[in-house]
């Protein structure tokens, strides 16, 4: 299997089978990112093809990854605030809103709507409304993707201590409520990206 590394750096060579892997890989992933920003399918749908008619634009000019999912997360999640600012502009024009995503994880996907939960079902339920947007965003990045803490940083403009305490917060909370077990439950919706090493 080709690494990241080497696909993305034939993409900037300008290898079609690269940029057919990169697409076909992450175009579904990409808009189901979205969603947990905005219910607007076109916006978002929109904010894909731009994003890929930059990369393809500016392909000779791009740096390196080793890592082309969070690269593609990274610039999507900036082109689509973008968007999403600029339908809020008549709103607020002085102040630049940064948009909230509404990360739903696969288990609680299921609960929605179920009138019957069992009292494990109930308790992942509490352990979720008991935390905020952002902490919600950053175990999503941090344990359902596998980006790093810097990556996480980079995504969402914060200090990397802070992020530290966000995660550390939202775990003190989950194992307050729940078993270890359930906590797992958190961390099904996608498929863990490469780890490299983390920052001590």
């Amino acid at each position: 299997m080709l690494s990241d590394k080497k696909i993305w750096n034939d993409f900037r060579k300008g290898e079609t089978y690269a940029l057919s892997h990169i697409y076909y890989q992450h175009v579904q992933l990409l808009f189901r990112y979205g969603r947990k920003f905005s219910n607007d399918d076109e916006l978002i749908k929109d904010t894909i093809q731009d994003l890929f008619f930059d990369l393809i634009r500016t392909r000779m000019h791009l740096g390196e990854t080793d890592n082309i999912r969070f690269y593609l997360f990274r610039s999507f999640r900036r082109k689509l605030v973008r968007n999403l600012q600029k339908q809020n502009v008549s709103l607020d024009s002085n102040r630049e809103k940064e948009a909230e995503a509404r990360i739903v994880y696969s288990a609680e996907q299921e609960m929605i709507g179920n009138e019957e939960l069992t009292h494990r079902e109930k308790m992942v339920q509490q352990g979720l409304n008991e935390l905020s947007p952002k902490q919600r965003e950053i175990l999503f990045y941090r344990y359902t993707c596998g980006f790093e803490y810097d990556q996480i940083c980079e995504m969402m403009h914060l200090k990397y201590d802070s992020a530290r305490k966000q995660v550390s917060r939202a775990l003190k909370v989950l194992k307050r409520i729940l078993k270890e077990s359930d906590i797992v439950l958190f961390f099904l919706s996608v498929p863990r990206a490469k780890k490299g090493h983390d920052k001590k």
